[in-house]
């Protein structure tokens, strides 16, 4: 018996450190099933023999010999799954046969390269690509210029079109040379030449080539979302709604939005979100009047402000987008109040109308005549059909492996996931009482479309004026960290 718990201490011993071992990485990512069944979504939808084109992001420099983090471009990794440059992948329509493997699908990665390895992480390589992408097909980028495949047998090949933004480097392969090589094999040169009409190379070329269809394809895959990617998309919004509220909680006037702005991106860290889904946008006083304000660089928020904290963690890619607006020393003035419970009410009416059916424009006509009648009855505008640009922006757009997501904007479908964000700017010298100037209000939260109606997934982040300011009477885990005074 004795002998029967040492072995099964052993097996849980083993078992423990090989866990360890296996899951020094998060193990939550998408699996290989769900890109593979994306991709058979999409072929589904090609035309008749047709042949989809996809290239990886390229990488970019931030300065001299350093680039910025690299993102994978949204299709790929939604296909594909991967992760690192220099890599195109082409699905068809049907099998085709090229040497003697007959296939649907395609992937040219980069290569393994033990000393660029040393520098800057592991690469899949082939082997990665088929035993942990799912790859049954896959070659070294290296290859992809003596790969014999006509696209001349095509009727249609379909890409985005390039915007020639990608730097040649010293590097063989990289996506600077995938991009050249598969232009020289499909011609696609020749289209962009002043050819005449009749050149019978640059009809058939032109007609086959096509760099529109292939964005809408992919639009009425990726705007509705499926259960395996609203299970991230909902951390990161939950992550995004906890660090708003983290933020109440902590925020002090003597704060600059810099340290604002950490608060918020310490908590995405703290639950293992990677990076931020767009740049920060944390501004006091009429820096929150200004829309996209990404400096934050305000050294005092001050005591009598409100700050705009428009933030939103990506979680294994997929991105939150969650809208606070809260006073610098906890307590609305009379005159803050009044405008933010009136963007208040006109985000809750527009949230009543995120409902299977009813057009995506619905919610912003529904927000923008409650804030034209309100600012009309505060005197700030002349009547309710006066023109101002006090509310400049819509209200409601797709997020997921972008913040901006791409959607055909037609009628809310189940399973979608639309921001809801009216706003009020009045920045200093605009033509109102001065009592009005540097108020900028925004609330932003990130809904489902389910079949029992709207679902608010932010909802960890009060909303209501008297919520925020008995959210920010309590206490804050950093109120007792202090670090050095520099000189």
């Amino acid at each position: 018996m004795k002998y029967l718990n040492f072995k099964i201490l052993l097996f849980f011993f083993f078992y423990s450190a090989g866990y360890a071992q296996n899951h020094e990485t998060p193990q939550d990512f998408l699996k290989k099933e769900f890109h593979s069944e994306r991709r058979e979504q999409l072929r589904a939808k090609l035309p008749k023999n047709s042949v989809a084109v996809f290239f990886a992001n390229p990488v970019r420099n931030r300065a001299n010999d350093v680039n910025y983090v690299y993102h994978q471009d949204p299709n790929f990794y939604y296909l594909t799954g991967y992760k690192e440059p220099n890599a195109l992948i082409f699905i068809f329509k049907e099998n085709h046969t090229i040497g003697n493997k007959t296939f649907n699908e395609v992937i040219f990665v980069q290569e393994r390269n033990e000393n660029a390895e040393m520098w800057n992480g592991k690469r899949l390589g082939v082997e990665g690509a088929q035993d942990e992408l799912g790859f049954r097909v896959a070659y070294n980028g290296g290859e992809f210029e003596s790969y014999e495949i006509d696209f001349a047998k095509f009727d249609k090949i379909l890409f985005e079109n390039f915007n020639n933004d990608v730097r040649d480097t010293r590097e063989r392969a990289d996506l600077f040379d995938l991009i050249k090589v598969f232009k020289e094999k499909v011609s696609f040169d020749l289209i962009n030449l002043n050819n005449p009409t009749n050149d019978k190379m640059y009809n058939e070329t032109k007609k086959r080539i096509d760099t529109e269809t292939l964005q809408k394809l992919m639009t009425s895959l990726r705007e509705i979302k499926t259960k395996e990617e609203l299970v991230l998309l909902k951390k990161a919004v939950n992550i995004s709604a906890i660090g708003q509220l983290e933020m109440m909680k902590a925020m002090n006037p003597k704060m600059s939005e810099t340290e604002a702005q950490g608060v918020h991106e310490f908590v995405y860290k703290k639950y293992g979100a990677e990076y931020e889904g767009y740049p920060s946008i944390v501004g006091a006083g009429n820096n929150g009047c200004i829309l996209h304000y990404v400096e934050n660089n305000k050294v005092n928020i001050g005591d009598n402000n409100l700050i705009l904290m428009d933030l939103g963690a990506e979680y294994h890619g997929y991105t939150a987008d969650v809208t606070r607006t809260i006073p610098t020393n906890g307590k609305f003035t009379e005159a803050q109040k009044l405008i933010y419970d009136l963007v208040y009410e006109a985000q809750e009416a527009g949230i009543a109308a995120y409902k299977i059916g009813h057009k995506m424009s619905e919610p912003n006509n529904i927000a923008r005549k409650i804030i034209n009648k309100g600012l009309a009855e505060l005197g700030i505008i002349p009547d309710k059909n006066s023109k101002h640009n006090y509310f400049p922006h819509g209200t409601s757009h797709h997020i997921g492996l972008d913040v901006h997501d791409p959607g055909n904007y037609e009628k809310f479908e189940e399973d979608m996931v639309v921001t809801m964000e009216p706003g009020i700017y009045i920045p200093v010298g605009s033509a109102c009482d001065e009592k009005w100037w540097g108020i900028g209000v925004r609330i932003e939260d990130d809904i489902l479309i389910s079949k029992e109606g709207p679902v608010i997934l932010s909802a960890m982040a009060p909303r209501k004026s008297e919520e925020i300011e008995a959210a920010m009477k309590l206490p804050s885990v950093l109120n007792n960290f202090a670090l050095p005074k520099l000189d």
